[in-house]
């Protein structure tokens, strides 16, 4: 089932075109929030600071992008700190770590899945700034990786990433509220890596030939793929062979639930459907299921469920699948930063 907002803003056309106003309103007071942003902000910070994000509105794919980094990085002796908006949640007080066990309605969604996925320190604070100089001071880590924070400029960074879904591309090619465009298509040429979730690498490049004007950065392609499905009460793991020629009540508060969907289908099951708007604040009355059906949701929605799902609700726990080549340049990146960090502070330090 295709949503308002995929036929208006991802179909043919423009029928919000007559918004067109406010979306100019909309890039005049972005662009002033980011020049206001630069000039503020503080000395770059100690340690290389990735930005993982995109430039459309809705999911495209970036925490389980933001969780293989994390991974690919501690893996090469690096101790990464995710930041994190925390969305959804309202906590008392920030910055604030959070773990596998926070709880997600005053943390985050988002926040709580990817600790419970990388078992590294992950610090929420709307002021990303805030929060990246809290992660220093406490000595959390040596590298910073922000899960959604493109358009944050108050936060120094040292490499950024664009993420985007190859079903969706860049939708109309509009601005706010007439397209899913948050900043217009030429921000591409200042970001370091651009990556296609859902996209071979030749349909990767494919979906940027067309960017008029846009310098290009790399390209590489990105799939996520299902690795299990786990029990969300007791986090018992079964193969994926199990949900193949079952009924599922499929359930998925994000930014993009068809991919979802069609994913649950592909893996051989008889969905019936449930979207929910993203970030949705689940209570029991949402995780009905038929007699027979199982009900499964994505990782990011089981956080928010564990203290009240019943046994037949499971959710698919998915990973992102990279090519060597991008993980090589993002390493390669991230050290090439870290040499020219570490040369400014010993200047800095000499001229102290």
């Amino acid at each position: 089932m295709t949503s308002l907002v995929d036929r208006v803003w991802y179909g043919k056309g423009r029928p919000l075109g007559w918004l067109a106003p406010l979306a100019w309103l909309y890039r005049t007071i972005a662009d002033s929030r980011r020049r206001k942003a630069w000039d503020l902000r503080d000395e770059p910070l100690p340690v290389p600071v990735v930005v993982v994000g995109n430039i459309t509105a809705g999911g495209t794919g970036k925490s389980p992008l933001t969780a293989r980094l994390v991974k690919e990085m501690s893996a090469s002796g690096w101790r990464p700190v995710i930041l994190s908006r925390g969305y959804g949640g309202k906590s008392a007080h920030y910055p604030l770590v959070v773990d596998g066990d926070s709880d997600p309605s005053v943390a985050g969604d988002e926040p709580v899945m990817l600790a419970q996925a990388t078992g590294v320190p992950v610090v929420v604070d709307p002021q990303r700034r805030r929060g990246a100089a809290f992660a220093v001071s406490r000595y959390l880590g040596n590298v910073l990786i922000c899960d959604d924070g493109l358009q944050h400029y108050a936060l120094p960074r040292d490499i950024e990433l664009a993420v985007f879904d190859a079903s969706r591309g860049i939708g109309n090619g509009g601005l706010i509220p007439v397209g899913p465009l948050r900043e217009p298509v030429s921000r591409l040429s200042s970001v370091d890596f651009v990556v296609v979730n859902g996209a071979i690498a030749e349909e990767a490049e494919d979906r940027l030939d067309n960017f008029e004007g846009v310098e290009h950065p790399d390209i590489f392609p990105m799939r996520l793929l299902p690795s299990s499905l786990v029990q969300v009460a007791t986090g018992h793991q079964v193969s994926l062979a199990e949900i193949a020629g079952r009924k599922v009540h499929g359930i998925a508060g994000i930014g993009n639930p068809a991919r979802f969907f069609a994913t649950l289908r592909q893996l051989g099951a008889q969905v019936r459907e449930t979207p929910f708007p993203d970030h949705h604040r689940f209570r029991i009355r949402d995780l009905s299921a038929e007699p027979g059906e199982w009900l499964v949701m994505t990782a990011k929605d089981a956080v928010k469920c564990r203290k009240f799902a019943p046994d037949n609700a499971w959710y698919l726990a998915v990973e992102a699948e990279l090519p060597d080549s991008f993980i090589e340049a993002f390493l390669h990146r991230l050290e090439e930063c870290s040499q020219q960090l570490n040369e400014s502070n010993q200047k800095r330090t000499d001229h102290g």
